[in-house]
């Protein structure tokens, strides 16, 4: 079943594009568009995802590049766990 062009202008929508021209979808972003209300809910989906991915044949370091990101955590700032997911991720 394909996405309805709602749901594909959602994912566009937060689409990033790095200089060398590659696409990519932060996780964190991701969560909210999927309807997870928690981080660690949809962190099972990814490491599932993975799984399925390296099962498949593709690098799963180029379709679900971890990468940390500065937040604000009150009065202080702390990184957390992201990943850089590709079209195929």
């Amino acid at each position: 079943m394909g996405l309805k062009a709602n749901e594909y202008r959602r994912f566009e929508d937060i689409k990033h594009i790095r200089e060398d021209g590659t696409e990519y979808w932060s996780a964190r972003e991701l969560t909210p568009a999927l309807e997870y209300t928690q981080w660690r809910n949809f962190s099972k989906v990814i490491g599932r995802a993975m799984i399925a991915c390296e099962n498949s044949g593709h690098s799963v370091l180029d379709d679900f590049a971890e990468v940390s990101k500065i937040v604000d955590a009150g009065a202080t700032s702390k990184p957390k766990k992201d990943y850089e997911l590709s079209r195929y991720a």
